[in-house]
């Protein structure tokens, strides 16, 4: 999915609506004087998930889309979503066009809160030969002021899949966190320590599968887990124009889906993946021919299912692939 099917509001709120606002009660929206918490919002629970675990106790954290019945490509937010980011001390986002929402919340708040950008943090992205020479001591100079991302053109938005790149987006908030609250820098530094050490044991978790079935062919209805299954070893053998059409809400062209079918038939496909959150008839062709044929299908959301946290779901998730392939 990409910002072709994005709707991007412009927000002008009543100062009256933003007063109003202000006496709602949920999830915190904004730096608390009497605790002395720093404000975080993210764009999607993912985000704000992870800012959890290195912010602890000490952050709020806010995250804007939050469940598996909302879709961030086409997310329309609302005046108090607007009113938490006014009031955010960091924003998180994916960026790539995935959650260009935030961008327009950022715009229309006026917020000068710093912004954590995950794709920025990606190997694969454009503007970067990737991350991994770097620390957390310049880590924030990835962060801006306003963000302004459109979607990029062959490039896979979905990183959060990436944990490789998650690690650097931890240790990127790290920074930031670091930076708002001087004191509990150390405290920051450590928790994203530990939660890199995690990260360590998905990517464990992915060289045990690659180890066993490097170069086997898997099928995904929609790019969301590319890079999870390129971490495993995995050939992604989906027509790129199958894949595009569904991310898009788009039919998919009849030579393509016969293509695309014809190498499910042909035994080459060793798992189908779907996402949970998006779908279509022929996406549903494609699980009906697998099921006829006894290859194993899958299902992974964009989202984090509840009560899970980043590292358990993505553990899930490998745990489900290597079932799958053993199958």
């Amino acid at each position: 999915m990409t910002s072709l099917r994005r709707s991007l509001p412009v927000l002008g709120l009543a100062a009256a609506s933003a007063l109003a606002l202000s006496g709602c009660a949920g999830t915190a929206v904004g730096h608390d004087a009497a605790d002395g918490r720093i404000a975080i919002v993210a764009s999607t629970d993912v985000y704000g998930q992870i800012a959890e675990e290195i912010g602890g106790d000490l952050v709020d954290v806010t995250s804007i889309v939050s469940n598996e019945s909302q879709d961030p490509h086409s997310f329309e937010p609302s005046a108090r979503d607007q009113l938490a980011v006014s009031k955010a001390d960091l924003v998180i986002e994916n960026g790539g066009g995935y959650d260009a929402f935030i961008d327009a919340l950022i715009e229309s708040s006026g917020t000068e809160a710093p912004v954590v950008t995950a794709v920025e943090y990606s190997h694969d992205w454009p503007e970067n030969a990737g991350h991994d020479d770097e620390s957390a001591d310049d880590a924030e100079d990835h962060a801006h002021d306003h963000g302004d991302h459109e979607h990029v053109e062959g490039f896979n938005e979905h990183v959060w899949y990436d944990p490789h790149t998650i690690a650097h987006v931890a240790e990127a908030i790290a920074a930031e966190l670091g930076e708002l609250s001087p004191d509990d820098a150390e405290t920051f530094t450590a928790n994203a320590e530990a939660f890199a050490a995690e990260v360590d044991g998905l990517e464990a978790s992915l060289d045990e599968i690659a180890a066993s079935h490097a170069g086997e062919k898997v099928f995904v209805t929609e790019p969301v887990p590319v890079y999870l299954i390129e971490a495993a070893g995995l050939q992604n053998a989906t027509p790129a124009k199958f894949s595009e059409a569904v991310e898009e809400g788009q039919d998919v062209a009849p030579a393509t889906l016969l293509e695309s079918l014809a190498l499910v038939k042909g035994g080459e496909v060793s798992v189908v993946i779907t996402n949970t959150q998006t779908g279509g008839a022929e996406t549903q062709e494609i699980v009906d021919e697998a099921d006829g044929l006894d290859i194993p299908v899958i299902a992974f959301s964009e989202t984090l299912p509840e009560g899970e946290t980043y590292i358990s779901w993505m553990q899930a998730n490998i745990e489900a692939l290597s079932a799958a392939l053993t199958a």
